[in-house]
């Protein structure tokens, strides 16, 4: 392990989320601490991007890498989401606040000059939002973040942590809600307005997704 990548220490913050892309549930983003034991670690547990694990290999992993890692994660609840949402109006900024705010609550646990995260739009955004915190790193932004391994572990540890509060919320509402945006994603919005109202839909969904219109039977 002499030779490392770049000149720079294996030490780094990996930062991702999960539940962008789903109408129900929340929006997760997870900050997570690599160092060169942990690196050895997550690659001893085949830790990889969580796209390419199952679910329920995730809801396994993501513990052990809870208890070796330093880490934050960030959920903001689709009741939350909506608010938000209404304010910034953009999802890229919506993400980079998240994204600052998890970075932000890790570097209170662990001192890191650098972190590794997807590219999804302006580092700036994130990069302001940490400096009014007074704090700062370096910020890679990645095509791909997901090969590197703190962010897969991240990303792992952000796809457990929305699938728990998907399945809580399905709990919770008595339906039960899929992931992701498909016409079975409709159905269950259909049932929940009929069920409950369109107001409960506002708790369980991302309600700016264009399925609120379908579900709601409203057409451009």
């Amino acid at each position: 392990m002499t030779d490392k990548p770049h000149h720079q220490t294996v030490e780094r913050i990996g930062i991702d989320e999960s539940g962008k892309g789903d109408y129900f549930g929340p929006l997760v983003i997870a900050a997570v601490f690599v160092d060169a034991t942990t690196q050895g670690e997550l690659t001893l547990m085949k830790v990889r991007d969580s796209k390419k694990i199952s679910d329920g290999r995730i809801l396994e992993m993501a513990p052990d890498i809870r208890t070796i890692c330093p880490h934050s994660i960030i959920t903001i609840g689709p009741q939350r989401y909506n608010e938000l949402y209404a304010k910034i109006r953009n999802l890229n900024r919506l993400l980079a606040w998240g994204h600052a705010k998890a970075l932000e609550t890790l570097l209170g646990k662990v001192s890191c000059g650098r972190a590794i995260a997807d590219q999804f739009g302006d580092e700036r955004l994130i990069l302001n939002a940490l400096q009014e915190k007074g704090r700062t790193i370096v910020l890679e932004q990645r095509h791909k973040a997901e090969s590197d391994l703190a962010v897969a572990a991240a990303s792992i540890m952000a796809r457990a942590e929305f699938l728990l509060r998907l399945k809580r919320l399905s709990d919770e509402i008595g339906t039960t809600l899929p992931k992701g945006a498909s016409p079975a994603v409709e159905l269950a919005g259909r049932m929940i307005v009929k069920k409950h109202g369109e107001e409960q839909l506002r708790s369980v969904a991302k309600l700016h997704f264009k399925t609120t219109k379908a579900v709601l039977g409203e057409t451009d």
